[in-house]
This record gives C-alpha cells, sequence and structure tokens, in this order.
C-alpha cells in the first residue's frame, strides 16, 4: 500500500496524450510537468502492448506508475519490463481461427500481418509495428464487412469466449477484461484524493466514467462518443475538450490541478 496521493490520472494514448498523426505528446508537456510537481502518478491507459508502453512510460518519466495493457486485458507493474504471455495470445488465435471461414476472412489482425503492413495501417515504424505485434493478452484487427457481418462475427467470438471492443482505428479480440477493472486493483493501491481520466474511443468510456472526473478527448479523426452517463454541462463528472489530442488533454489537466490548488 502507497501513502495516498491527491490525484490519480488514467489516460488513454493514441489520439488522446499523442497526436493521432504523429504519436507525439508535445503539446501536453505544461500539464505532465504539473502532474509531477503535486505528485500525481500518470496511468498510461491503451490497447499498445507492454513493448510498446514500456519505453513511452520511460520517456515520460513515470517508471515508477503501473500501466494498462491491451486494452485492460493485463497490467504492467511499475519498473517491470514486457514479458509476453504466449499461451493467452496462442488460445485466442485458435479460438479466432475457430470461427466459420466467411466471418473470419473479414477480419485481419495484427497476427496475421506482418511488420510492415501493421506499419502501414498504423503510421508507426518498422520497429515501433514489431513491438505492436508482441501480443500477449489480445488481438486488434480491421473489419472488412457490413455492420450485419460484423454483429454475427461478434456473436461467433462470444461463443468462443472472446470480447471484441471497439476503439479508435481497430477492433479489438480479447478474453476480457477493461480498464475500468484495472483501475479499481490500481485505486485500491494509490487511494487518490480524486481520480481523472482521458479518453476519446468506445474502448474508453467504462474508464471515463469510472473515475471522478472523466474528460472525452476531441478526436476529429473518428466519430464523436455519444452522450455518456454523467455528462451534464460544463460542470458534469464527465466533460469534453474543444482542441483535440495533446493539447485538449494538456488544457483539460492543468484545469483540474488548478481547482485543487496545486
Amino acid at each position: 500500500m502507497t501513502t495516498p496521493v491527491p490525484l490519480l490520472v488514467f489516460t488513454d494514448l493514441d489520439g488522446t496524450l499523442l497526436d493521432h498523426d504523429s504519436y507525439s505528446y508535445a503539446p501536453a508537456q505544461p500539464a505532465l510537468d504539473a502532474l509531477a510537481e503535486i505528485g500525481a502518478p500518470l496511468v498510461l491507459a491503451s490497447s499498445k502492448t507492454a513493448a510498446e508502453i514500456a519505453p513511452l512510460r520511460a520517456a515520460l518519466g513515470r517508471n515508477n506508475c503501473p500501466a494498462i495493457v491491451e486494452n485492460g486485458a493485463g497490467l504492467l507493474a511499475p519498473h517491470a519490463a514486457p514479458d509476453p504471455d504466449a499461451g493467452t495470445y496462442a488460445r485466442l488465435r485458435g479460438a479466432l481461427n475457430a470461427l466459420p471461414a466467411d466471418l473470419r476472412a473479414q477480419f485481419r489482425g495484427f497476427g496475421d500481418m506482418t511488420d510492415g503492413e501493421v506499419a502501414r495501417v498504423t503510421g508507426l515504424r518498422m520497429s515501433e509495428a514489431a513491438m505492436a505485434r508482441r501480443r500477449a493478452f489480445s488481438e486488434p484487427g480491421l473489419w472488412d464487412g457490413d455492420a450485419a457481418s460484423e454483429a454475427a462475427f461478434v456473436a461467433a467470438l462470444a461463443d468462443q469466449g472472446l470480447q471484441a471492443r471497439r476503439g479508435g482505428r481497430f477492433l479489438t479480440l480479447s478474453f476480457g477484461g477493461t480498464k475500468a477493472d484495472r483501475m479499481a486493483e490500481i485505486i485500491a493501491t494509490y487511494r487518490p484524493g480524486l481520480t481523472l481520466a482521458l479518453g476519446d474511443a468506445p474502448n474508453d468510456v467504462e474508464m471515463l466514467e469510472t473515475a471522478d472526473i472523466g474528460i472525452v478527448v476531441a478526436n476529429p479523426h473518428s466519430r464523436p462518443l455519444p452522450p455518456l452517463r454523467g455528462e451534464a454541462g460544463p460542470d458534469g463528472p464527465i466533460r469534453r475538450t474543444k482542441k483535440p489530442g495533446p493539447s485538449g488533454w494538456n488544457m483539460a489537466v492543468c484545469a483540474v490541478v488548478s481547482s485543487l490548488g496545486a
């Protein structure tokens, strides 16, 4: 059990803390500095793998903080190095390949792609794409069918014990676990005075609604989230930024820190 902290922040990455196109967090640096100054832990919560998140966590100077990886299917402990669970991923791929062929053919996961293909669909560099393919708990991919076929695909997945969640770019499969599930474990450890969560995609909704304050970060590259539970005006527990990505993130976090009198 750690000493209670004044603020505990959970954040999505792509399109939220990281710019959608450049993957830069530079516009958010003032807020990052403000969090460090008051000793507020920053928990990265993403569909990214532990291999992807570990170097970013180090670059942000947050190695002492846990990270939520692969949409909440797993955790990366403070100071821990990535340790892929090949058994879980192999079981997931086996269940996916057991689906009816017509449905399976419309989903192209990272495990079906080369490093080069992942680099193309994500905009990542080749070395980063290789880390994105080091899956432990989940499988993101592209859906190439209509809405009715996707519904049938999701139902067939459920028969195999798999869940599908729509993120900003990809449909991600796993055996369960959400960002909110992992939040509860981390909150119990840090005992914060206030929790703040920031995200932009459907797979962030539980996280946003679980925190004391949820910030929907504008992302002009994807469909806006519908009104969420608890979203009622500028002073409600869930708010929206006008600026996108790290610029909106910066303004929202600075406002919360300022409200603490810090």
